[in-house]
């Protein structure tokens, strides 16, 4: 019988009432157990982050004072993080961290409605933003007034960075030369459907949008040639009985490309969807409580043989086992006690 593996995994949480940063746990994966849960590092409103893809950094979202910006750490092998160091500028920090291509990281800023490059060093050191996209703007939503940019990332072919951008409605796809970014293509979504985040098939040129306000996924086929979208597909995460508030808010896919999966704030459920091998358009599967308020996000572990969700305003994690043949899930444990968390990542294995 062979022994199971202990996978890494990291929350970012916000830091307005117990947390005191960013905190690690292992995850079985086995029997999907969580244990060793810790304070990683101290910071204020690590919210969001990311890991580099060779394990040695992450990279999360920082509040100094009254500056934001973004931080990095080395990770240690007793899942500690020894800080590296920051770069922030004054104003509101990014929501939305993700690491690049390897030679930087993008954030996206909400409050300042921009997307932002910051250059890497070989030792895992950032530096202060080579590049600085804003946007201008409004919808019909009265939480649109001004531009809201809410996710940054590159491209699976590493030709374009995306902006999703919740405030003015749109997917905005930039070329990156020379650490500059410049407009390429614009995707108008839906006036008030609210773009969050976004997600690509990991083999298929389509990406999937969860809109924040009109709680739907949208199915974009892409064009690598001039990094356009195009929309084929919009379907609902809930159920047409329920009428109360929901916001939508995170989006992943399996990396056999043949699951979604969608949360909902709110609703306090994730969405599942079968992915169509033809089309890629999608179908629902089923919806599963969260077991808890406010679901902001959720990730699969390396085996993705388990999800673990986190409860923002009921402050637990949630971990599900999942059949890989139908994306359902099932509960396994939903009293795993974290302050406010925002985000789960798992070390690549």
């Amino acid at each position: 019988m062979t022994s199971s593996k202990q996978f890494q995994g990291f929350i970012g949480t916000y830091t307005k009432g117990g947390s005191e940063g960013i905190y690690s746990f292992a995850l079985d994966s086995g029997t999907g157990t969580v244990s060793g849960l810790k304070l990683a590092a101290k910071l204020d409103n690590p919210t969001y982050l990311t890991v580099s893809q060779d394990n040695q950094f992450l990279y999360a979202v920082a509040k100094e004072g009254e500056s934001g910006g973004v931080a990095a750490y080395r990770i240690l092998e007793d899942g500690s993080l020894e800080p590296i160091n920051s770069a922030v500028s004054e104003g509101a920090p990014p929501c939305h961290v993700s690491v690049g291509s390897g030679t930087g990281v993008l954030a996206a800023n909400y409050h300042k409605g921009t997307i932002e490059h910051y250059p890497l060093n070989e030792d895992g050191s950032i530096q202060p933003p080579s590049s600085i996209a804003k946007h201008e703007g409004s919808g019909p939503d009265p939480r649109q007034e001004k531009a809201h940019s809410h996710f940054a990332g590159n491209t699976p072919d590493g030709k374009y960075v995306i902006a999703v951008e919740l405030g003015i409605d749109q997917v905005i796809t930039y070329k990156l030369d020379n650490g500059q970014l410049s407009k390429a293509a614009v995707l108008n979504t839906k006036p008030g459907s609210g773009p969050r985040h976004l997600v690509f098939h990991p083999s298929q040129p389509f990406a999937y949008v969860m809109t924040e306000f009109s709680s739907e996924v949208l199915v974009l086929e892409y064009s690598s040639e001039d990094g356009s979208f195009e929309q084929i597909q919009n379907i609902s995460t809930l159920p047409d009985t329920f009428t109360k508030n929901n916001q939508g808010s995170a989006i992943h896919i399996s990396s056999d490309g043949k699951f979604i999966y969608a949360g909902n704030r709110g609703h306090d459920s994730l969405a599942i969807f079968r992915v169509d091998p033809d089309t890629c358009k999608l179908r629902l599967v089923e919806r599963v409580s969260t077991e808890g308020n406010w679901p902001r996000d959720f990730v699969l572990d390396p085996s993705e043989k388990f999800l673990v969700a986190s409860n923002q305003n009921s402050s637990n994690l949630v971990v599900y086992s999942r059949d890989k043949e139908t994306g359902k899930l099932t509960l396994l444990q939903s009293d795993i006690s974290v302050h406010d968390p925002v985000c789960v990542k798992f070390l690549h294995y």
